[in-house]
């Protein structure tokens, strides 16, 4: 359980969003087992679940609690009512199905990168990123896009708050390594990864802004990095995606 809230701060709803994202990491529970996981009284988490389940924001079958639709239903207002993610959709299903790889569209949010789109070619690598996924911004091409394209103060903030963990042996954990980093993507327009989130896996990622200037996201595009190397990584990739998100930012421009 976290600490007691400030004083705007709502403890009673602070409890009922520990107890959904104890399902969420649990996979589902019973009530002894999410009192287990939150150490809290099964009391406490009884009546934050039943009054979740008469919102619909959770099932029950048996005595096993999940979470409910009503989560999807409330993302996906959010997935189509944003105009840009749904450009940047067009273009994300466009690109898988001309490369043939797997393509996906990230925004921001918390200093974290969220999956909003993504989309499987023919002979596109399989992962667990799926649309709501969050993650750390410095490890991914996309998430590092977004990055340089955020003013420094912004990134510092989120270094700050969420520091710069290691996935694999290849991940950026240095902040002055990183901001080299996030300088040279800035000049050349396209960021990479290579091996930083996956081991076996390298991406090219390209940033999308809005009319007035901030970023709507990032979209890439991820293969084996035994064929995602050399010119494929290089050009190849990153014209298709310098191509992709100036078309999205044109018609970002003439349709908000």
């Amino acid at each position: 359980m976290t600490s007691e809230p400030g004083p705007s701060r709502l403890k009673t709803t602070e409890t009922s969003l520990e107890v959904v994202d104890a399902l969420y990491e649990l996979g589902g529970g019973r009530i002894d087992e999410i009192a287990d996981h939150l150490g809290a009284a099964p009391s406490t988490v009884h009546r934050h679940l039943t009054t979740l389940r008469a919102h619909d924001y959770v099932t029950k079958e048996g005595d096993v609690y999940r979470l409910g639709l009503q989560f999807l239903t409330i993302g996906g207002y959010i997935q189509h009512n944003e105009r840009g993610y749904q450009l940047a959709k067009d273009k994300v299903q466009q690109l898988a199905l001309t490369t043939g790889e797997r393509v996906q569209f990230i925004t921001e949010e918390h200093g974290q990168r969220v999956y909003i789109h993504a989309s499987v070619g023919e002979d596109a690598v399989q992962t667990d990123a799926h649309i709501g996924k969050r993650g750390p911004l410095h490890c991914s091409a996309a998430g590092k896009a977004i990055l340089a394209a955020l003013p420094k103060s912004r990134v510092e903030a989120i270094i700050d708050e969420r520091g710069l963990p290691q996935v694999t042996p290849n991940t950026i954990t240095d902040r002055e390594t990183l901001f080299e980093e996030l300088e040279a993507i800035s000049t050349r327009g396209v960021a990479f990864n290579e091996q930083e989130s996956v081991i076996g896996l390298n991406a090219a990622g390209t940033a999308v802004h809005c009319p007035d200037g901030h970023v709507l996201g990032a979209i890439s595009i991820s293969g084996p990095a035994q064929r995602f190397k050399g010119e494929k990584l290089g050009e190849e990739i990153p014209d298709l995606l310098l191509g992709a998100t100036n078309e999205i930012e044109l018609n970002l421009k003439y349709t908000m």
